[in-house]
């Protein structure tokens, strides 16, 4: 029996790999988890309550383009956060989680030829894996740019070559980025979405950060799209509750876009879509109509900053994240650092290359470690300081 080919060159998968390099040695000492983005922050005690209260709705089929009440709620939200008047009925749309809508927009947008070419979707490297499989199960080849801190930990994607800008259909971005925890800015936003103008792709902007932040909220892309009067079918925006409400097993989130656009994705996920069940849509709206949870959240997160910054400030490289959960510390080796600090402490961090792709000589993620300071916030300093001690004594 034969399998397809188009997934046969795949690298093993982040947290295989990682079991790989790490499990076959005893732990140093007590382990402590950095390794995966999962929040640990308590999420709102009365979202069990209005499970319970809509519980009759698991005996229904929900609807695939989700409930009024649900589709209300984002855009109400959007209005709060960025300013932005969406249509509940016509610019948005749930998805079981934003993995889902970030692995199906190349399937429902992106043409099968560009310009008599195969078409190009480019993304950041470092980057979430599920934007490498989307492109490669559209027919497009992913095109892996480096975002490194000459370029800011974003990637430029207005220096690549004009004869790839050509075949371009879509680029991913995330910010607050992972795993650097960069920020797109204004002017960044508004380079980006005229290069998109000009060599007419999509921008699929992945914002699933975007509450958690230091000082000042960053700006979005449909913020910025609105504001300079773009092209509303250029923007693709996804949003989720699994880091902003501490909530990543409820698997609501949204995409937004103009509406040409929106009716290709609804289209797509009538056939192969699976709706949030309408108990936890219920939940869902309540969650994202509610701010002052996402206020608290956001402070222990400002805590975790403060003390990344007073256990690692003397040492040489260190990036204080703006936004995000992680930190992307510099190392000589990222796989090498990981071992050592499980055979000699216990914490278990990534290595940056599991994240990101050969580019060219250079794997952008070879000299760093990712960190999650997701943990509760005794047991997170206690490994930030083990992974100074153990990695960066010498360098402070």
């Amino acid at each position: 029996m034969k399998f397809p080919e188009r997934f046969s060159n795949l690298p093993a998968y982040a947290f295989p790999r990682l079991r790989a390099l790490l499990d076959v040695h005893p732990a140093g000492g007590d382990v402590v988890h950095m390794t995966i983005g999962e929040p640990k922050h308590a999420f709102p005690a009365w979202v069990t309550d209005v499970i319970t209260e809509n519980a009759a709705g698991f005996n229904r089929y929900p609807p695939n383009e989700g409930a009024p009440e649900l589709r209300a709620a984002f855009c109400d939200w959007a209005a709060r956060r960025y300013g932005v008047t969406l249509d509940p009925d016509v610019n948005v749309m749930p998805l079981n989680g934003t993995r889902e809508g970030l692995y199906n927009a190349p399937m429902a947008l992106c043409p099968e030829t560009k310009n008599g070419q195969r078409p190009v979707v480019m993304m950041p490297n470092p980057f979430y894996q599920v934007y490498m499989l989307a492109s490669i199960s559209s027919g497009a080849d992913p095109v892996f740019v480096s975002a490194t801190e000459e370029t800011g930990h974003l990637p430029d994607y207005a220096a690549q070559p004009a004869e790839l800008l050509e075949r371009t259909v879509a680029v991913y971005i995330c910010s607050p980025a992972n795993p650097q925890g960069a920020v797109a800015d204004r002017a960044y936003w508004t380079d980006l979405i005229a290069l998109a103008e000009r060599y007419d792709f999509r921008i699929f902007a992945d914002e699933c950060y975007s509450e958690i932040y230091r000082d000042e909220p960053p700006v979005g892309a449909l913020q910025v799209a609105h504001e300079i009067g773009a092209n509303p079918e250029r923007v693709v925006a996804f949003h989720s509750l699994s880091k902003r409400s501490n909530l990543p097993g409820l698997r609501s989130g949204f995409v937004t876009s103009g509406p040409e656009t929106m009716a290709e994705i609804r289209q797509l996920r009538t056939y192969a879509g699976a709706p949030l069940p309408l108990p936890l849509q219920m939940a869902a709206a309540a969650v994202w109509a509610d701010e002052a949870h996402v206020i608290e959240n956001r402070a222990l997160y400002v805590e975790k900053f403060e003390i990344a910054d007073r256990i690692f400030g003397n040492v040489a490289g260190y990036n204080s994240p703006k936004a995000g959960f992680f930190l992307w510390l510099p190392v000589e080796d990222g796989e090498a650092a990981a071992l050592k600090l499980w055979k000699e402490t216990g914490v278990r961090v990534l290595p940056g290359a599991y994240l990101a792709q050969d580019a060219g000589a250079q794997n952008p993620g070879q000299k760093y470690i990712r960190v999650a300071m997701v943990a509760p916030k005794a047991e997170m300093t206690r490994g930030l300081e083990a992974i100074r001690d153990c990695l960066f004594a010498h360098k402070n």
